[in-house]
């Protein structure tokens, strides 16, 4: 790992990410060879990317943090913008396919995505008091 990424723990997921603006996470094994293929590309793209933190978490060494964020294969990279993860996607990308990842997330207007948001958990809020009701009310 180069000093361009950063290393998640449990210990310190909520301090970097939290405190980060945007934050790229590579779910990765040591054991996995599509995640060696996408480590040259995802370690080009932090050296490119200076602003923004990249960010790994063994998969073997965090089991919580995978689990956490429901991770079924790997590699997947995950996009988190202002707490909020915006893209997760399993499967090594070519080094062109995670620029244009990175260039649509920068682009994303977060007013909009948080509406959004607030609007699916207003959903899902009303749907769970609905559940509560008997259909003779």
């Amino acid at each position: 790992m180069s000093s361009s990424t950063v290393e998640l723990t449990k210990d310190n997921f909520d301090e970097i990410v939290s405190g980060s603006g945007f934050v790229l996470i590579d779910f990765w094994a040591s054991w996995c060879g599509p995640c060696r293929q996408f480590a040259p590309v995802y370690e080009g793209a932090a050296e490119r990317h200076g602003d923004l933190v990249f960010a790994k978490v063994d998969t073997e060494a965090q089991p919580e943090l995978a689990a956490a964020f429901e991770i079924r294969s790997i590699p997947t990279l995950m996009i988190v913008r202002d707490n909020i993860a915006v893209f997760a996607q399993p499967g090594a990308l070519p080094e062109a396919a995670l620029e244009d990842v990175i260039r649509q997330a920068r682009a994303l207007d977060m007013d909009e995505v948080r509406a959004s948001v607030a609007e699916e958990q207003a959903k899902a809020g009303r749907a769970a008091q609905g559940e509560g009701q008997s259909a003779g009310e």
